[in-house]
């Protein structure tokens, strides 16, 4: 029989979830930030100088972040395959009973599930462990460099809009025009990952609006008090 191919979105979540938080993130904190120093009085210099070291700190600090998180992750995976590994080792006759349970609590029949158990564990009983056992799967696995690198370029990326609004804009249209125009880069960004996903596109796009509005709106509201004040 020839393997009937096919191609799932799940494969996309390793790096899908990392760029959709970057790039969000991206749009957010730097329009925000932007917003927050127009809203003090501050001239344009003053708004680009803060957009543009919020962009560079940002995707540092978001690759660090993904890095050391995703990081643990492939630690605690890597922990739980070598004790795998040496129980294999150890028991094997105690493992394949194991896996032989998890296969009748998925409803397979006792005679069939040991059958199962042993051609699996025959062709590979680590990857098989790993799989039925740990859940960890070539598409979940924790991929530290990948998560990194996707959630630095999409953070930068995304920060490069509301950072070209502060550049381009009548300072006048300043605080109303930047909101605008990234709450429409939010929306379409929800969009797209909905898109990506395959999920609908009405919930995402609400749950970014959300957030930005409200950290957008915040800032704003601090900027304000802050110039004021000053």
């Amino acid at each position: 029989m020839r393997p009937h191919d096919e191609t799932h979105l799940v494969a996309r979540i390793g790096w899908l979830r990392a760029a959709v938080l970057g790039a969000n993130d991206g749009i957010v904190s730097t329009a925000s930030l932007i917003l927050g120093v127009a809203a003090s009085g501050a001239d344009r210099q003053a708004l680009l100088v803060a957009g543009v070291g919020g962009r560079v700190a940002g995707a540092m600090s978001m690759a660090a972040g993904e890095y050391v998180s995703v990081s643990s992750q492939a630690d605690t995976e890597a922990a739980d395959l070598a004790r795998e590994r040496a129980e294999l080792a150890a028991d094997p006759d105690h493992e394949h009973k194991e896996l032989a349970a998890i296969y009748v609590g998925r409803g397979v029949d006792p005679e069939t599930a040991t059958k199962v158990a042993t051609q699996m564990m025959a062709h590979d009983a680590l990857g098989t462990h790993a799989r039925d056992e740990l859940h960890i799967t070539e598409t979940t696995a924790a991929r530290p460099v990948l998560a990194a690198l996707a959630s630095a370029g999409t953070f930068t990326a995304g920060a490069a809009l509301p950072l070209a609004l502060a550049a381009v804009l009548p300072m006048a249209w300043m605080l109303w025009a930047q909101a605008a125009g990234s709450m429409l880069f939010l929306a379409l960004l929800g969009a797209v990952g909905a898109r990506a996903g395959g999920a609908a596109l009405a919930r995402p796009v609400a749950r970014v609006l959300f957030w930005g509005a409200l950290a957008m709106g915040l800032t704003a509201g601090i900027g304000k008090l802050v110039g004021t004040a000053v």
